[in-house]
């Protein structure tokens, strides 16, 4: 009966990773700008914090810039390690800001894993029409238990 209950849900998970992973936009540009080592490991790949860019792909001009730790190890280096959700927000104009036409007011724009296929850290657009800014909120999630882990960093409009 175990053995039952545990494919059930093993079942489950993947159905519902399978319809996760469609969800996760894949349009977007992120760029790995480089990793330092947090922790020596004997086996395996270094604890490091790595910092991406994650660029807007519906607003031209601003970078965001996300750090967060990745697990070393035997499992990092195979990629079935769990990451920490600690991670910070940074983002920034690199030119004039527009908001284009019929822009929604939240809108999930980019997606990096933080584990195999189940946590991920999603970076949300959320436009601020009273202030002319763009903020924007990176979050951890998981498959089946949320988290509260989030940073948020606001861009002004400068245009239009």
């Amino acid at each position: 009966m175990k053995h039952i209950l545990t494919g059930l849900i093993a079942a489950a998970s993947l159905a519902g990773i399978a319809g996760f992973a469609g969800a996760v936009p894949s349009a977007h540009a992120e760029t790995r700008i480089g990793a330092v080592a947090t922790n020596f490991r004997l086996l395996g790949a270094d604890d490091k914090v790595v910092v991406e860019r994650l660029d807007d792909p519906k607003i031209p001009n601003v970078a965001c810039y996300a750090s967060f730790a990745r697990t070393g190890g035997v499992k990092g280096s195979l990629g079935v390690a769990t990451d920490p959700s600690r991670f910070a927000l940074s983002c920034i104009a690199t030119g004039p800001v527009t908001l284009p036409p019929g822009l929604p007011a939240k809108k999930q724009i980019a997606a990096i894993s933080a584990s195999f296929l189940v946590k991920h850290f999603n970076l949300y657009r959320l436009v601020d029409p009273d202030h002319k800014a763009v903020v924007y909120m990176l979050i951890s999630t998981k498959l089946i238990h949320g988290s509260p882990a989030n940073a948020v960093s606001a861009v002004p409009v400068t245009g239009g």
